[in-house]
């Protein structure tokens, strides 16, 4: 079920209505029996997957607020990352591990080749994946209360608005939105509508229709010249632009309906001055999720700071940002040149100001 459908448009309708003539104790309820389906509507079955992720991790911060003891703490917390991690590389990374090895084997004249498995990625796997890290995570930290409420747990990792495409979202600000009571707000709802409308704008007006100039272009390179080339890539950008914020449109809009509150993806990423505020500006949870899980615990984790393991830590930070966003060389080299990119930046942030004054 896609946002940009009918059968999304009638579900959306009749979750928000009945959410609103339920009463508060129940909506819980009607929140997840609806992200399930939602959830189900694409492979019934991977909902399986779901269901063990959430149960791993609910546990898990039960676990961490129960023990005292670092040491079982810190079991705990690399125990949950290392199973959320492992599910993710199977079913998203498994067949492009596959298919390395067995290049490398072709290369060296190994008689010996792997076989790939007829896996389809999970819906959202990556989003709530990290999702549910987050919510481990600061729990370990202490900054999380441990979510005693299976079921509001589950929304938190299942909401439906945020299941396709995030916003990534952390415990402090979600988890509490399911416990306090909403009332119906007129001007919430109207402002959520607008949003929900301006997403679809941009998702189908816009994204919908570039798709397919930028698509005949690119299925074809060789047959047009250079501007033309260049054109299509402008538009590209907008394209990959108005699909990605359209999403994120619609998902905080329908969230804001039922008076639920997401954080913004995106933040007018085009007009930013480097390449480091771009990353500020473009995907915001997941920029912001690398940079407290992973950039920062890489820049704490020696007692000797230099330049050369902050610059080291921004290039480990975003590869495994493009090995994120998908399952090829092509992303782990995005991923490397915008690493190269900040880090050149940094090197020459100060000869740029001499040359300035």
């Amino acid at each position: 079920m896609l946002f940009n459908s009918f059968p999304f448009i009638l579900f959306f309708v009749v979750v928000s209505v009945s959410y609103y003539l339920l009463s508060h104790r129940y909506r819980w309820f009607l929140l997840l029996a609806a992200s399930c389906y939602f959830y189900m509507a694409f492979v019934p079955k991977y909902i399986l997957i779901l269901f063990f992720t959430i149960v791993v991790n609910y546990c898990a911060g039960i676990l961490l607020e129960k023990y005292t003891k670092s040491y079982e703490r810190t079991f705990v917390l690399i125990s949950t990352v290392c199973i959320d991690i492992a599910i993710l590389g199977f079913f998203k990374y498994f067949n492009f591990f596959v298919e390395n090895v067995n290049a490398l084997a072709q290369f060296l004249n190994f008689n010996y080749s792997l076989t790939f498995l007829s896996i389809i990625l999970p819906l959202g796997l990556s989003f709530h994946t990290f999702q549910a890290l987050s919510y481990v995570i600061e729990v370990y930290r202490g900054n999380q209360r441990a979510e005693r409420h299976f079921g509001i747990y589950s929304l938190y990792v299942m909401y439906y608005p945020q299941l396709v495409a995030g916003p990534i979202e952390r415990p402090q600000n979600l988890l509490h939105q399911f416990h306090s009571i909403k009332k119906f707000d007129p001007h919430t709802v109207t402002y959520g509508l607008k949003r929900m409308a301006w997403g679809f704008f941009k998702k189908t007006v816009v994204a919908d229709h570039l798709a397919i100039i930028v698509g005949v272009v690119y299925a074809n390179p060789q047959a047009f010249d250079g501007p033309t080339l260049i054109f299509a890539t402008v538009l590209f950008a907008f394209q990959l632009y108005c699909d990605f914020s359209g999403y994120s449109d619609i998902a905080v809009g329908s969230s804001r309906v039922l008076g639920i509150t997401l954080m913004e993806n995106f933040e007018r990423p085009y007009f930013s001055k480097s390449i480091a505020e771009f990353w500020r500006r473009w995907h915001i949870s997941l920029s912001s999720w690398l940079r407290d899980y992973v950039y920062y615990p890489l820049v704490r984790s020696t007692n000797h700071l230099t330049r050369a393991k902050l610059y080291c830590a921004t290039i480990i930070t975003f590869l495994i940002s493009g090995l994120w966003h998908g399952a090829s060389w092509g992303y782990v080299c995005m991923g490397a040149l915008f690493g190269i990119y900040i880090v050149s930046a940094e090197i020459t942030k100060q000869w740029k100001a001499k040359m300035l004054d």
